[in-house]
């Protein structure tokens, strides 16, 4: 499945984006989905994933409470609302399907991955 992430930008401390990651097939509803994450000079990290269903999800350590993941299968779309940003959180964020199962946090276990949207976070 393909996959197109957008909504990213430049924003400051403390406001809110919404991310988007529209897939171009209709088994997107069948797929597990996460974001993750990849910071200047650092290494790409999970985020946050949903099941197929949207019944289950899990997040980062470091986004609790901060960022929610959802989905709209009869849209094709995965979503993050991302609260209460800080510096930390400037990184360019990617939507990846899961080719295991729906919690799975390593970037080898994603078979689709989105084209990235740049989240910046001004102090």
């Amino acid at each position: 499945v393909q996959l197109q992430a957008s909504g990213g930008g430049l924003v400051q401390a403390g406001d809110s984006l919404r991310l988007s990651c529209v897939a171009s097939s209709s088994t997107f509803s069948s797929a597990h989905m996460a974001w993750f994450r990849q910071a200047p000079g650092k290494e790409r990290e999970f985020v946050a994933a949903i099941s197929a269903g949207g019944l289950s999800r899990a997040y980062a350590d470091s986004v609790k409470r901060r960022f929610t993941i959802s989905r709209d299968n009869a849209k094709k779309s995965l979503y993050l609302q991302v609260n209460s940003l800080n510096p930390e959180d400037t990184a360019v964020y990617y939507c990846a399907a899961s080719i295991r199962g729906w919690d799975s946090h390593r970037t080898t276990d994603f078979g689709s991955w989105g084209q990235g949207t740049l989240v910046t976070v001004s102090s």
